[in-house]
């Protein structure tokens, strides 16, 4: 199945500077949020308390937000949990006259002080089902094994091309996924939009889509210089592209319209994990066109490194 119905013939690599010129100005603006302003890291990495509350009725979220505040919990997270007449409340650690070591060493009791001050301020037609604290410890080990996934992978996914392909190509993969992540990044920080697991799993999800679009215009390369020994790098490279134009387009496009309908009409809960999924999507296509590719030329791609070696003779017998 083809998007085009004629062979497409775009000079992808004809634009390369200035496509280079993007992504450094893309990566330069996220790094800087990065520094300056960090992630807005959700209860998972920080800490605090996730409370599940049933109602009789469908609630109104921002309702239940201004009751809390009233109650003088500030902070609160208020989002559709399951089905529409129940919500998950996030709070903050309370640093009102206490520190986290008395909270830790009785955690017990402010956990049901907690839930009795959250259900006399909504009111007899909620229930608190469920009330958990996370520490802020545990935070810290959830984040550093979500690095740590982010760093494995990527590691995993270079030796991969180095052994399926070619260094050169493992190496500008690597490079290619690493920029993904940081735009999307870059996007959080600068909008203070919470980062959570569930977005961390998004970018974890993004790095293998743009790997598969990558790994399939890489493997149209090699193909094509065995098909094309009068041509250059660069018109393998776009002789490549176009050739898995109308796959990357729809493959992209499809999965795009799914994810913003997820934006839509997820609910506020799924609303950071979808839309990284969208950045992630028209990034790593991108990415997938423009970065992998040129920075193969960058590395000195020939056509040597990819065709198999020719066997040597000597005529005896």
């Amino acid at each position: 199945m083809e998007f085009f119905k004629k062979k497409t013939d775009f000079d992808f690599m004809g634009i390369r500077k200035w496509t280079a010129l993007v992504s450094i100005i893309l990566i330069g603006i996220s790094i800087a949020f990065l520094a300056v302003r960090g992630l807005n890291m959700g209860l998972d990495f920080t800490g605090g308390y996730q409370i599940q509350v049933n109602y009789t009725q469908t609630p109104s979220t921002t309702d239940v937000t201004n009751r809390l505040k009233g109650a003088g919990l500030s902070g609160a997270q208020v989002t559709t949990f399951g089905s529409s007449d129940s919500l998950m409340i996030k709070l903050p650690v309370e640093q009102k006259g206490k520190n986290q070591g008395a909270i830790n060493q009785d955690g017990e009791s402010v956990q049901q002080a907690l839930k009795a001050e959250v259900s006399k301020a909504l009111g007899t037609q909620a229930t608190v089902a469920s009330l958990n604290y996370i520490g802020p410890q545990v935070g810290k080990e959830l984040a550093t094994n979500g690095l740590l996934a982010l760093i494995v992978a990527m590691i995993c996914i270079v030796g991969y091309i180095a052994f399926r392909f070619e260094m050169k190509f493992a190496l500008s993969a690597g490079i290619a996924l690493i920029h993904d992540p940081i735009v999307i990044l870059g996007v959080f920080s600068a909008f203070q939009l919470e980062f959570n697991l569930i977005t961390l799993a998004a970018v974890l999800a993004v790095i293998g889509f743009s790997l598969n679009d990558t790994v399939v215009i890489y493997d149209r390369v090699r193909e094509n210089f065995r098909k094309m020994r009068k041509a250059s790098v660069i018109e393998v490279i776009n002789r490549s592209v176009n050739d898995t134009l109308s796959r990357t387009i729809m493959t992209s496009g499809l999965t795009l319209l799914v994810v913003v309908v997820l934006f839509f009409f997820g609910g506020p809960s799924l609303h950071e994990f979808s839309l990284a999924l969208i950045l992630g999507v028209i990034i790593g296509t991108y990415s997938s066109i423009y970065v992998a590719g040129v920075l193969a030329v960058l590395f000195g791609l020939k056509r040597e490194s990819l065709l198999p070696t020719a066997k040597i003779e000597d005529g005896r017998p």
